[in-house]
């Protein structure tokens, strides 16, 4: 029966993952010694769980019954193990998060920096994803979006203020090129764009003044898909940037950059974490939730 249970334990992760590499890497065992552990459950069922090709591997129609009915149960189970946490003295376990570059830096940092140092238990853990990672599929215990992102199922805590954009080039770069007047100047700048790792598509700049809304469709020599790089690709005078205003004020104050088309960029709703509505919150969790709950000032 144990070993059964391991067994499907691998699965889920496999059939989730889509990969023995990365499922394999989560549950800390060998790629070989989890391919033995996929055989041995399917023949002991008589049935085949998993196809598995050069490139990827995906649940049969047998398997995706599998995971999609032991799923949940499995959940439930590691919510129940979590919550006898709060019978420790103290908040303890590890803490799976996903969030952008910039909230990991701008938000998440400071309360990890503030929470850790009181409670030594807790363990976290965050990775930098731009995409809109599913949560539960990826086995995070929550994620950050900005607000408007959010999935209506998922709760979601306010954790930082609103935002800003800001559309900045060098003083080098405006010496040769006049500076725009309207969003629609920006097309014939050489301009830094961001790919969007979910749909492989090349992120629109957002614009809003007086009510009215435009998305423009820039073009230029660079594609990034992290915040660092296109800050450098600013800096160096090779185009302009589109980033949020916090990551460019100093640079700002200090002349190293110019901002343009302040008064098109309106604010939007900051960073919210969220995860799945049906999730028991360890004492842990909790924790962490109330230090990166976002207070407006007075």
């Amino acid at each position: 029966m144990r070993e059964n249970l391991n067994d499907l334990v691998a699965f889920l992760a496999v059939a989730r993952a889509r990969s023995f590499t990365r499922a394999a890497a989560q549950l800390g065992v060998s790629q070989s010694a989890l391919s033995h552990a996929m055989r041995g459950l399917e023949e002991r069922l008589g049935l085949r769980l998993l196809v598995r090709t050069t490139r990827n591997v995906a649940p049969t129609e047998a398997g995706e019954r599998l995971l999609s009915n032991l799923g949940p149960r499995f959940e439930e189970i590691e919510a129940e193990l979590a919550a006898l946490s709060a019978f420790r003295d103290k908040p303890a376990g590890t803490i799976r998060l996903t969030a952008g570059e910039h909230a990991a830096e701008t938000v998440l940092w400071p309360a990890v920096e503030r929470l850790l140092p009181a409670y030594p238990d807790v363990h976290i853990e965050i990775i930098v994803d731009y995409g809109l990672t599913d949560i539960v599929a990826e086995r995070y215990d929550a994620g950050v979006r900005l607000g408007e992102q959010v999935a209506k199922d998922m709760i979601a805590v306010r954790i930082g203020p609103d935002m800003r954009m800001a559309v900045v080039g060098s003083p080098a770069y405006f010496a040769r090129r006049p500076k725009p007047v309207t969003p629609q100047d920006l097309t014939a700048h050489r301009c830094i764009n961001m790919r969007l790792p979910t749909y492989g598509g090349l992120f629109a700049w957002e614009f809003e003044k007086e009510g009215r809304e435009l998305k423009v469709r820039v073009e230029g020599p660079l594609v990034f898909n992290n915040l660092a790089l296109r800050l450098k690709g600013a800096l160096g005078g090779l185009g302009l940037a589109y980033v949020p205003e916090d990551a460019v004020q100093d640079l700002i104050a200090q002349g190293s950059l110019v901002r343009v088309l302040d008064d098109w960029c309106a604010s939007f709703a900051g960073y919210h974490l969220y995860y799945p509505s049906r999730r028991q919150a360890s004492p842990a969790f909790a924790v962490l939730v109330e230090a990166l709950r976002y207070r407006r000032g007075p």
